[in-house]
């Protein structure tokens, strides 16, 4: 391991604190326009750095790891999520990567509890109907939403945030549905007087919200199918705060479009930034920018989380939050 401070080049612009910090431990050369980083340069970073520190918007595939100079030794993302990473192809060639887990789990959570209840009330519609002039005075029957209390929350993926969202939902009166690979303990269940369901298609039919918090995997990519939308009540609602790519994003604006689900709430999307065109004029859709974990308490943890794992691995160890292949 080499004594000097490793170069270290970050990708985009991260929290004052996190970057002083980092300039301190590393020699560090900053993303200072804060513009996502074009192929070109990524490839540049690759080619001359030790340790790339990488966000969602930069695309490490296996073609820019075969790109990547001996030097580099580790790929710190700033974010849990390494779908943009092919961790294999990192892998063989020797290079860590690791991410930053955990931090992001109470402020997603709030995120998905806002989406919630922001779909069911109409919150967004009324927003702008007092922002346009519409709104006129009170009437019995305008602005109608949906109760929350007694609902039933079909959860897909009971982690970490999984299990965060159940637990701010049960406050809220609803009753806890979920679909996992496996059942969650008997403490979580019971805590949460949680129902599991080893079917989705089943889950999914009884539901009258569902609140996507699975990973973005191969395995993952349309779980929620054009078919499996379908199976949706009319009076349902999808909420997505996970990845895109998990929902047929067509598909939902469809079935949106002609009534066949009442509406949704989403962070992310399936060709982000680009959003889907039919999706931005039903305004039975809220749809928010990725900020899911836009806090700035969570945005510096993420920060000393990837601080965290560049120094461990500086000084000859694992990093803590080291991803391999057979994680994803």
């Amino acid at each position: 391991m080499p004594t000097r401070k490793p170069k270290v080049i970050v990708t985009r612009k991260l929290p004052d604190p996190v970057e002083t910090r980092m300039r301190e431990l590393f020699d560090t050369e900053l993303n200072i326009s804060d513009e996502p980083m074009s192929r070109k340069n990524l490839i540049d970073a690759v080619g001359r750095c030790d340790v790339l520190s990488s966000t969602i918007t930069d695309k490490i595939d296996a073609g820019l790891i075969e790109k990547a100079g001996e030097r580099l030794k580790l790929i710190a993302n700033f974010g849990a999520g390494v779908d943009h990473i092919d961790v294999a192809a990192a892998n063989a060639r020797g290079i860590i990567v690791t991410n930053t887990p955990g931090v992001l789990t109470e402020d997603t959570a709030d995120l998905t509890m806002t989406l919630i209840m922001a779909t069911l009330r109409r919150v967004i519609e009324g927003a702008n109907a007092v922002q346009s002039g519409e709104f006129t005075g009170w009437a019995p029957t305008w602005m109608l939403g949906r109760r929350i209390t007694g609902k039933r929350l079909g959860i897909i993926g009971m982690g970490r945030i999984g299990a965060s969202v159940a637990r701010r939902a049960k406050a809220f009166g609803l009753q806890i549905h979920y679909h996992n690979r496996k059942p969650v303990s008997h403490v979580v269940s019971d805590e949460l007087e949680a129902t599991y369901w080893d079917s989705l298609d089943q889950m999914l039919a009884r539901v009258d919200i569902v609140s996507v918090h699975t990973p973005a995997t191969p395995s993952s990519y349309h779980l929620l199918s054009a078919r499996r939308l379908r199976l949706l009540q009319p009076h349902a609602v999808v909420i997505n705060t996970a990845r895109g790519s998990i929902i047929d994003e067509q598909a939902l604006a469809d079935l949106l479009a002609e009534g066949k689900i009442a509406g949704c709430g989403l962070d992310v999307f399936e060709q982000e930034p680009r959003i889907n065109p039919k999706l931005l004029k039903l305004p039975q859709a809220v749809l928010l920018p990725h900020m899911g974990s836009a806090t700035v308490e969570a945005r510096v943890d993420m920060g000393e989380k990837v601080i965290i794992n560049i120094k461990t691995w500086m000084d000859g160890h694992r990093p803590p939050d080291r991803v391999l292949p057979q994680m994803l």
